[in-house]
């Protein structure tokens, strides 16, 4: 025997990545040729991923359908909803899928081994041995619904919704028509997605087809990253792999030929038919690059990305801003295909201008390339990267997970794995090259810009119809096929419509549930694992919260500031200080000069509010944060800048306020459709806290509101303006009740902590108010009105009202309501596509939301039945143990260290103390069936003064109104 060969696989290489303390291992298993990467480290935060080349070869969405699909049973695990039952009851840390232009990725994470175990093993038979019925198509991709013969005939599927709302995006549309136009002859140039106008095509065999094409072992990527064994690794893959015989790769997506003169095609998005419709356009200006295989040239690009477009000074960026043609602007390069593409954005255009944007682009272009770019912004650029590299800071995203993630950069199109993960001698590479050579960056400007023909320039331009003809399309298409079906076919409509319900709300079998391999209580801990946190007193009513944790060399520091002190008619502003602190430069450097400056000396600095009732308490914990991060040798830079930021902040620009201004209300009205679930949370709320009402006026559909008001304001009373944002500055941003936070290990914390206490003394005095907001909180029903395709529904009240006393097994309770009821009733059966739950236990706040839902009044009744289900509710030992093992998981969900420091701030914040937090583990470890009842008894209260917020197009709340209910309108956009 071989004795390279292990558990069916063979040793490719070996290498240690000594930029993450990881040793990577690649191996070829013999039979089928599937690859594994293996990466073996200390982090406990397990990863594993297949990922498979898919090359959708029209717009149907098949892609995206069968990556639903296929978690919906399997082989050893029939059930309807496998992936409902592991989100249900697994500490997993990431569980999800997703589908990308030109590849299916399967990834899951859990710190428990015994949980990571069970979700590789459910994972693997899902992707290789799915059930793929007709009713996973009917479910998740889409089917006719028909009701009884005279009934309308109509669409449903959750694919379908959900690429519905996408294409109520404009952004989506416009993001969407860039990547179709550079790449027309591939298989780039279909939606991977589905285009709902397409989605209908698909049929049942070509479906099934598409993962027999796709979903083997020969075309599969496995990932794993950790501290586990990596032999069982290899085990546990070769016990599903070699039943498989060999077969061949799905090929490598082909590069596109170059275009021999640049391009422009232009697209439609829906607005309200009595939208303004001037200055509403977006330009897209996209170049497809040539396949990069240089891993030195790959972080020059990026480099250069970052210093001309990536930063408030970059100079593309100003460039555009100063002309005063547009709104806002983004972009930057992508390397995710296997051609990096490079785009700019500018948002809030007159559609007669697009050619401007484009000229002023080239020639800020041909500038750059000639004269240089400032050697300050390419610094920056090169020390933001460098500082997001080296501290690897996924957030809640698993490290191992983006690593993956990556590696596929290169990997999907058969290139080196690994080389995505180094980044010294590449960094190394371009330092150098920046250093010696000041022509090298404008070089790249012209090689792959300038003298690149492969331009795709795509004007998106509002049109009050379109949304109105997508429906009458839709409507026509439905008719037709309905006029062409005989009897039989209708009647086999109308059965297959009750078939598939009768299976959506038939429970699992209590043997088929058996077969999931699932924990015990007696895996759990059961005590939670406490943050260290040391609090001493600060002068001035302040607080020094220190929390002992390693982090590599790098400090993390909160600054909150007192908001309650921020009169209720000046919160509006408070966002816009925040951004004006960063965005409009100090007295001794204007805000090109301080920007770089920030990204030279520091990982970082940014502003954030925190709002959140006190449980038993009147006023709010209320905070307004200016965060950063810096490695130690960087925190007397740092301190200098904050100081200098806090003291000495320029208000006065108004045109340069003005485009913060103009830019904020683009990105907020950007993000409506998108996160239409948040914007309703948000307004849900301000009828129901005090912490909620505050909210709303900075960030909410009421903060838009102001900020168009505000946008007017500048032109018309620019002092009256300026004179609000002193008043808020004055009264916020002084050293009176201040929290400083700050997370760091204690070595490195013997050094820092002077410089700090003396920064802290070196802030002013905040002029003191007296203030305690009295805000009218509205309590009627409301219907927010935008140009969208879906809805998004939130129902909700405050318990504590009601009288009920909080106890840890409601957090047991909602896993079951989201996973289980409203999965099943809003989600599976309804079309939807997300339904949640959520309690804050300090407002006492209950909500409903769903998300890209096709339906209004059917899903508030499925959440006013809640409180009956829960009432009549008999689960097994097995269904309440999941249940608790979810709750837990949320509880102890993965950190890092900066996030780790500013819970436990949060936590001392609301006076949540480690016995309550005890409390509440004990008593979600002993939750019963009784708990639910109880609960279900609460909510039955909550049907009758719970609050109604849904958004959605004008139409289909207008609808509701007829039906009986009344909503107050609100037009939003």
């Amino acid at each position: 025997m071989n004795d390279t060969i292990c558990h069916g696989f063979e040793l490719i290489r070996d290498e240690i990545i000594a930029e993450l303390k990881t040793r990577a291992r690649l191996y070829r298993h013999v039979k089928t040729g599937a690859q594994v990467l293996s990466l073996e480290n200390d982090d406990e935060n397990k990863v594993f991923g297949v990922s498979f080349r898919t090359l959708p070869e029209d717009s149907t969405g098949v892609a995206h359908i069968l990556e639903h699909a296929v978690l919906g049973g399997s082989r050893k695990y029939p059930l309807k909803e496998p992936f409902v039952q592991l989100i249900k009851g697994s500490l997993h840390t990431f569980l999800n899928a997703f589908t990308s232009p030109d590849k299916t990725t399967y990834p899951v994470a859990s710190t428990n081994l015994k949980d990571f175990y069970n979700l590789v093993e459910v994972y693997l038979d899902a992707v290789f041995h799915p059930l793929l019925t007709p009713y996973h198509l009917d479910q998740e991709g889409w089917h006719y619904e028909l009701e009884e013969p005279g009934a309308m005939l109509t669409y449903r599927g959750v694919v379908f919704n959900e690429m519905k709302g996408v294409y109520s995006s404009p952004d989506a549309i416009l993001g969407r028509a860039a990547m179709q136009g550079l790449f027309p002859e591939t298989n780039y140039g279909f939606d991977y997605g589905g285009d709902p106008r397409v989605i209908p095509q698909l049929t049942y065999e070509q479906f099934v087809a598409f993962h027999r094409r796709y979903y083997h072992p020969s075309n599969a990527l496995f990932f794993f990253y950790g501290d586990d064994d990596p032999l069982r690794r290899l085990e546990i893959l070769d016990a599903v792999l070699r039943d498989f015989e060999p077969a061949s790769p799905a090929e490598i997506p082909p590069v596109h030929p170059p275009f021999a003169q640049p391009r422009k095609i232009t697209v439609p998005f829906g607005v309200d038919g009595d939208s303004d419709l001037n200055r509403k356009s977006m330009v897209n200006v996209s170049w497809a690059l040539p396949e990069v295989d240089d891993p030195s040239l790959r972080m020059a690009l990026s480099v250069l990305s970052y210093a001309v477009i990536g930063a408030p000074a970059s100079p593309l960026r100003k460039a555009l801003v100063d002309s005063g043609l547009g709104e806002d602007v983004m972009g930057g390069i992508s390397g995710s295909l296997r051609q990096p593409t490079f785009s700019v954005v500018m948002k809030g255009i007159a559609s007669a201008d697009a050619e401007k944007v484009e000229r002023l682009i080239v020639e800020t272009l041909e500038k750059l390339s000639k004269e240089g770019i400032d050697p300050e912004m390419v610094e920056a650029a090169i020390n933001s990267l460098e500082f997001s590299l080296r501290e690897n800071n996924t957030g809640s995203y698993p490290r191992g997970l983006s690593l993956f993630m990556r590696a596929l950069q290169n990997w999907n199109y058969a290139r080196d794995p690994l080389e995505p993960l180094r980044y010294e001698t590449p960094l190394a590479v371009v330092k150098q090259r920046v250093a010696t050579d000041p022509d090298f960056l404008g070089q790249l400007i012209r090689v792959y810009l300038l003298d690149n023909s492969h331009r795709l320039t795509v004007l998106a331009e509002p049109d009050p119809t379109y949304n109105q003809r997508l429906a009458e399309e839709e409507r026509r298409k439905l008719e037709a096929a309905k006029a062409a079906m005989t009897p039989e076919a209708l009647q086999r409509i109308i059965e297959n419509t009750r078939a598939l319900k009768e299976r959506q709300q038939r429970p699992d079998s209590p043997e088929d549930l058996a077969k999931l391999p699932v924990l015990k209580l007696s895996d759990l801990d059961r005590f939670n694992k406490p943050i260290p946190i040391a609090v001493s007193e600060l002068t001035d009513g302040g607080a020094l919260l220190y929390h002992d944790l390693f982090t590599n060399g790098i400090l993390y520091l909160n600054l909150g500031f007192d908001l309650s002190r921020v009169p209720q008619d000046l919160l509006p502003y408070v966002p816009f200080l925040g951004r004006a602190l960063l965005e409009m430069g100090t007295e001794r450097e204007d805000y090109v000069k301080f920007s770089q400056r920030i990204d030279r000396k520091t990982g970082g600095v940014w502003w954030s509010t925190y709002l959140s009732e006190i449980r038993g308490q009147e006023r709010p914990a209320a905070r307004f944060f200016v965060s950063a991060k810096a490695l130690v040798a960087q925190v007397p830079e740092l301190l200098d800048i904050l100081r200098e930021m806090l003291l000495t902040v320029r208000l006065d620009d108004r045109e340069r306020f003005r485009q913060i201004a103009l830019k904020a209300k683009a990105r907020r009205e950007a993000s409506l459709i998108p996160s239409g679930h948040a914007y309703v949370r948000s307004r849900l709320y301000a009828g129901l806290s005090s912490a909620g009402w505050a909210d709303e006026q900075m960030d909410g559909v009421e903060g838009l509101f102001f900020a168009r008001r505000l946008v007017e304001q500048i032109e018309q009373d620019w002092p009256a303006v300026l004179a609000k944002l002193e008043a808020v500055r004055r009264v916020l941003l002084g050293r009176q009740n201040l929290v400083v936070n700050v997370t760091l290990d204690a070595d490195n914390w013997m050094t820092v902590q002077p410089q700090l206490l003396a920064f802290v003394r070196d802030l002013p005095e905040a002029t003191l108010t007296e203030t305690a907001w009295q805000p009218l909180l509205p309590n009627d029903d409301e219907g927010l009105a935008i140009p969208a395709q879906v809805n998004y529904v939130g129902k909700g009240g405050n318990l504590y009202a009601l009288g009920y006393t909080y106890h840890g097994s409601i957090h047991v309770v909602n896993n079951f309501i989201r996973a289980e009821w409203l999965w099943n009733k809003v989600r599976a059966e309804g079309g939807a596509y997300g339904a949640f739950v959520s309690f804050g236990k300090q407002s006492g706040v209950y909500s409903f939301l769903s998300y890209r839902d096709p339906n209004l009044e059917r899903t508030l009744a499925i959440y006013d039945q809640t409180a009956e289900m829960l009432r009549r509710v008999d689960l097994s030992e097995d269904e309440l143990t999941k249940n608790i093992i979810g709750a837990i998981g949320d509880v102890d969900a993965y950190q890092l260290p900066d996030a780790k420091g500013f819970t436990s701030m949060v936590r001392w914040l609301t006076g949540e103390t480690d016995e309550m937090r005890q409390q509440m583990r004990d008593e979600i470890l002993a939750t019963t069936v009784a708990d639910f009842r109880k609960l279900g008894q609460v909510l039955a209260e909550l049907n009758h003064q719970a609050r109604v917020v849904v958004m959605g197009s004008p139409d289909a709340l207008h609808n509701v109104n007829g039906d009986g209910r009344r909503l107050r309108m609100t037009k939003v956009m």
